[in-house]
């Protein structure tokens, strides 16, 4: 299923991490059109602020966990996850979590989060990790969503999560939310003078004032130790049928209501108010069962801020931990948007509020990692995420924990410019064990005009640790003339995945007037690694040019990536500079543009393709289709953050019930819902029979080890939504699908007429199902030509070079993956191919170095787990062993790293 999964849904394991960018300097609001139109060139009107300078540029100070050695600390946190207690799992599933932030794959943390979840015992983490799942998926961006909703699963359910305990086998099971009759609207609710018309003698009256409730002694002992002393015991009242009840605090009708329960357990039949007023009355008497039935009750009636923000204080006055823990939960799932509420910041940001959550074990690291986390995301300078990260230290218990809570506040005093602060933070969290913090040591210092200080600083660490890329990019800020050039270069190669030194070097070329070349040199980068301050620089560049339909193009793609992007350090928005360079081009009908996306689409152009569907949407915000079309392009560009948010866009703007169900159902695929994506593909058939319906369907099927039977239903599939209504680039996209079933079920012939048929409407992927049925037919000379077409015709060859050397001798397939990886070094395959050559002709060092120079900026399962066996060969178990742990950190299930971790143990417990 190689194919099928490759071209047509986009998935990868490449990394593409936007890069941060400030926001927060200068004015954020548009600038007035006529500062763009005054006199002088095109050009200069539409770069007010003139272009970028080698002085003002910087590199992130990443704000994550970064281990100096990756393999290291992913095999530590295994061995640990193996051998720790079940009670310590959910802190270790989130230290995991912390450290593989840095490599970008949305996947492998919710794998982490879902683990965390799984693991957890306690109602308060369970909310908060549940809350952090549900923000993941983006469910806030859903319309018609509540905070209460719950997805179907016990991993994220609101009310699931309030159930105390640990059942970790049953975190994936469906909930019973809904399924449960509701006994609340059904039942008669008591106020005022009302009660039960059930009738039983009572023998002692409580008084409250003039009026009196008549109770039932020996169940009114019965709810607490202090009631059956009272009223059994050696005080008056056990001698007495009249009690004064007047200076307890509770009403009349909360006495009724206290006699109701105490003949039918239960709460669900009073108003809110007057269980509160139960609630406390359970408290001063010691009522623990009544309290907890108060308490699950009134925790299930919060369903919204206005709710929560209500309740909470009742909640802390009365020690109430499941009220309190459904109240945070309502903040926590209305993320990000409970943040910009001043009464939900002061819950969590003001440190008398704190220390009441700390009382009640409602204030923990997970809570403050949550929060401080979106708080980031949404602004790093504010003064609620420095008050949050504050939290964050106050509640880490660990080593790391500090670490990491340190190191992410020197990163927002950095933001903020408070350098004094930052530097204070960066050595604090060096000092607790985070290296990388010294790259923010360094900065501090170069921003408070100690330059040669900085240049020391990050010298010593490059002759104390095995050198990394971004060692030497630091250095380079701090370096001059040649010496800043070779260690951008040296970083460029440890670590070709930083964009700082082409931003840099393409910069460098602009000053010296050589605007063409500067282009050239950032197209590196966007080659591969797709990030809006690359696509903002390159759009400054052919502003410059004034080639404005090249910037507009750019910029439009950015836009896709983030929607309020502020071009110039944050003094135009994006929208409006896309306003003015609109008027400078050539207007496109929505004929035009269909044909243009159709022309950039088969070209393989994908960001030509995103900036068209951009226009369209501008046009047309209501578009579903186009949304959809959005998400699939992000997905092959490893943007899978952005390609959510328009599949969600996409779910929110449907037109039709089973128009919706699509959309939802590929949510569903892509976090991990295979069952219930197939379950919404159904429903939306059995509806209206679609394209997409059928594809979705098809899709989700094929994503297994296909038997007979099973391609023969996908095959079907596939006909039945070719035969559907579409346009020629979803159509060619199924007929390239099908193919690929073809070839695996051996019908070449079949296969190829697929493939020839997706050709003839331009979809130009084909040409590698082509190639590939050449190859099994043995026409190795065919099945590269085939390759070859596709490199002439497509905008971004690397794959493309890459699948053309399994059909070429050896040399000329080693200048093919030479080229695949100077065209995007985050493409594995190439690396594993020379280091297993290498390995063949006996150059066993030589072989470890080309994987570990890879694996040095990309740890990725398959060239940890090949390294691992080369260490084998070796000899070498002790390496064998750590980088097995390291790949079974990545993915646990792993049968190949688990075969040989089993058989280098065997050999090393033998040897003895």
């Amino acid at each position: 299923m190689h194919g099928f999964k490759l071209f047509d849904r986009f998935k990868s394991t490449q990394v593409h991490a936007l890069s941060p960018q400030d926001n927060n300097s200068g004015s954020r609001g548009k600038l007035s059109k006529s500062k763009f139109t005054n006199s002088g060139s095109g050009a200069q009107a539409l770069l007010p602020y003139g272009l970028p300078t080698t002085e003002l540029l910087e590199p992130p100070i990443d704000s994550y966990l970064k281990p100096i050695d990756y393999v290291e600390s992913l095999a530590d946190i295994h061995r640990r996850l193996n051998t720790c207690s079940q009670t310590d799992k959910s802190v270790l599933c989130i230290e995991q979590y912390s450290i593989l932030r840095g490599l970008g794959d949305p996947k492998l943390l919710r794998r982490c989060l879902c683990a965390a979840r799984q693991y957890a015992i306690d109602v308060h983490s369970k909310a908060v990790l549940s809350a952090w799942l549900r923000f993941e998926r983006g469910e806030d961006e859903f319309s018609g969503v509540s905070s209460k909703d719950c997805s179907g699963y016990i991993l994220e359910c609101p009310m699931a999560a309030l159930v105390s305990g640990y059942d970790p086998k049953s975190i994936y099971d469906r909930c019973q939310c809904g399924q449960d009759g509701l006994e609340a609207s059904s039942s008669q609710i008591l106020v005022g003078n009302e009660s039960l018309s059930l009738e039983e003698g009572g023998d002692v009256s409580f008084c409250i004032g003039d009026e009196s409730v008549r109770c039932v002694r020996f169940k009114i002992a019965s709810l607490s130790g202090p009631f059956k002393a009272m009223l059994y015991g050696s005080f008056l009242e056990s001698r007495r049928d009249k009690i004064d009840f007047s200076k307890t605090g509770i009403s009349v009708e909360g006495m009724r209501a206290v006699e109701v329960y105490s003949r039918t357990t239960r709460v669900d039949l009073f108003c809110p108010a007057i269980v509160l007023e139960l609630l406390s009355f359970a408290n001063r008497f010691c009522c623990e069962e009544l309290k907890c039935v108060c308490d699950a009750h009134l925790a299930s009636l919060v369903c919204g801020i206005e709710d929560a923000l209500i309740l909470i204080d009742h909640a802390l006055e009365e020690r109430a931990n499941l009220l309190l823990a459904s109240c945070l939960q309502v903040f926590l799932r209305e993320l990000p948007n409970s943040l910009y509420n001043q009464k939900v910041r002061r819950v969590f940001c003001i440190p008398e509020a704190r220390e009441r959550l700390s009382m009640l074990g409602h204030a923990s690291f997970f809570l403050y990692y949550f929060l401080s986390q979106v708080a980031m995301e949404e602004n790093m300078a504010l003064s609620t995420t420095v008050m949050l990260l504050e939290g964050l230290e106050e509640f880490a218990t660990e080593k790391w924990q500090k670490a990491f809570a340190l190191h992410q506040l020197g990163c927002v005093m950095l933001e903020r410019k408070e350098y004094k602060g930052a530097q204070f933070y960066f050595e604090a969290a060096v000092d607790a064990g985070h290296v990388y913090s010294l790259a923010g040591v360094a900065r501090t210092k170069y921003k408070q005009g100690q330059q040669y200080s900085a240049f020391r600083l990050m010298n010593s660490l490059i002759f104390e640790y095995k050198p990394a890329g971004w060692m030497y990019q630091e250095r380079s800020l701090y370096g001059v003339g040649r010496e800043k050039i070779m260690d951008l270069n040296t970083a460029t190669e440890l670590d070709p995945t930083l964009s700082f030194p082409y931003k840099f070097k393409a910069v460098m070329k602009v000053e010296e007037k050589h605007i063409r070349e500067a282009i050239h040199e950032i197209d590196k980068i966007i080659g591969f690694k797709l990030s809006p301050d690359c696509l903002e620089l390159r759009a400054c560049f052919f502003i410059a040019l004034e080639d404005y339909e090249s910037a507009l193009r750019d910029i439009r793609a950015l836009l896709t990536l983030k929607p309020k992007y502020m071009m110039f350090h944050g003094k135009v928005s994006g929208d409006h500079l896309v306003e003015l360079l609109s008027h400078r081009v050539q207007q496109w009908s929505l004929a035009d543009c269909w044909m243009q996306l159709y022309e950039r689409w088969s070209s393989v152009d994908d960001i030509g393709s995103l900036a068209v569907i951009h226009q369209m949407l501008v046009n047309d915000p209501a578009k579903s289709l186009l949304w959809f079309r959005q998400s699939l392009l992000l997905l092959r560009l490893n943007c899978q953050k952005a390609a959510m948010r328009c599949l969600r866009l996409a779910r929110n703007h449907s037109s039709s019930v089973h128009e919706r169900l699509v959309y939802e159902g590929w949510l569903l695929y892509d976090t991990g819902h295979r069952e219930e994506a197939l379950s919404r593909a159904e429903k939306s058939i059995s509806i209206q029979r679609s394209f997409e319906a059928f594809f979705l369907k098809a899709y989700t099927l094929a994503d297994t080890n296909l038997d007979p039977e099973s391609s023969s239903t996908v095959i079907q599939l596939l006909e039945e939504a070719l035969r559907c209504p579409s346009d020629g680039l979803r159509k060619g996209q199924a007929l390239n699908n099908l193919g690929s079933i073809y070839v695996d079920c051996g019908k070449l012939d079949q296969a190829a007429d697929c493939y020839m048929n997706a050709l003839n409407i331009k979809h130009t992927r084909a040409h590698q199902g082509l190639a590939r049925v050449y190859h099994i037919k043995n026409q190795r000379k065919a099945a590269f030509d085939e390759m070859t077409k596709l490199i002439e015709k497509a905008h971004c060859s690397a794959s493309a070079y890459e699948k053309r050397s399994e059909y070429c001798d050896r040399e000329k397939a080693k200048d093919d993956l030479n080229m695949a990886t100077l065209l995007d070094p985050l493409r594995t395959y190439p690396y594993r191919y020379r280091a297993a050559v290498l390995m063949d002709d006996q150059k066993e060092a030589e072989a470890l170095e080309e994987l570990t120079k890879a694996i040095a900026f990309k740890p990725e399962l398959q060239m940890i787990h090949l390294r691992a066996a080369f260490h084998e060969s070796m000899g070498d178990r002790t390496s064998a062993l750590q980088d097995c742990e390291a790949a079974l950190c990545l993915d646990p299930n792993h049968s190949d790293t688990l075969d040989l971790y089993n058989r280098t143990q065997d050999q090393a417990t033998r040897s003895i």
